[in-house]
């Protein structure tokens, strides 16, 4: 069955870096645009970053651009999410998503604190 497990989350000063991982099972992962998202508490979920099929295309957020880098591993079939000079505002549970017309997957979701 499909799957999307993302990794990789935890606690981390202000400053910090993080690299999560979503790794998919079950579909076409080559076919398939990849992002992702983070909702803070009493929030709603938000669009982080987003990687096409081919892994050639990336667009981010403003709040994220030049600190977040977004890539995929046709091999290994997973996608990352480099986080770099953290701040507090980016804790969140983070969620990769899988898209492909009018068929999207969800991951569970991995926590991320950013804190002192």
């Amino acid at each position: 069955q499909v799957q999307l497990v993302e990794s990789g989350g935890g606690l981390v000063q202000p400053g910090g870096s993080l690299r999560l991982s979503c790794a998919a099972s079950g579909f076409i992962f080559s076919h398939y645009r990849m992002s992702w998202y983070r909702q803070a508490p009493g929030k709603e979920r938000e669009l982080v970053a987003t990687i096409n099929n081919s892994g050639r295309s990336t667009t981010y957020e403003d709040p994220v651009k030049g600190r977040f880098t977004i890539s995929r591993d046709a091999a290994k079939n997973t996608v990352y999410l480099q986080m770099n000079s953290l701040k507090p505002e980016d804790t969140a549970v983070y969620y990769c998503k899988a898209v492909r017309g009018s068929f999207e997957f969800w991951g569970q979701g991995t926590q991320v604190t950013v804190s002192s």
